[in-house]
C-alpha cells in the first residue's frame, strides 16, 4: 500500500513541486530533481522514476547509469506501468505509457 502511495505522490505533487521551487520549465536537471525528492520528502526509491519523467531524454541515460548502474531503465518502467494497471490508476504517469 505504501508503494502506491509513493508513487502516486510523484504523479500528484512532484510536477507541482518543482514548478513551485524552479518554475515551469519543459524539463528539469539532475540536481533539481534530486534535491526536490530529498528536500520535499518524497520516497527517494522512486528517484529513478522521476529521472524519467523530468529528465531531459538526452540526460537520462547518462544520469542513469551514473547514480544507478544495475537498473535495466525498460524494465524499472514496465514495471511501475504494470504496476499502475493493477491499481486502475489514472493521472499524470500515464506519460510513462505513452513514451514507451
Amino acid at each position: 500500500m505504501f508503494r502506491y502511495w509513493s508513487i502516486k505522490r510523484y504523479g500528484t505533487c512532484f510536477l507541482p513541486t518543482l514548478e513551485k521551487r524552479y518554475g515551469k520549465l519543459p524539463y528539469y536537471n539532475a540536481h533539481q530533481i534530486r534535491s526536490t525528492v530529498y528536500q520535499k520528502d518524497f520516497n527517494p526509491e522512486f528517484l529513478p522514476l522521476a529521472y524519467m519523467l523530468f529528465l531531459t531524454p538526452s540526460e537520462l541515460s547518462s544520469v542513469l547509469s551514473a547514480e544507478f548502474p544495475d537498473l535495466n531503465v525498460e524494465e524499472y518502467k514496465l514495471d511501475i506501468i504494470s504496476y499502475l494497471q493493477s491499481k486502475s490508476y489514472q493521472g499524470y504517469l500515464n506519460v510513462l505509457q505513452q513514451a514507451s
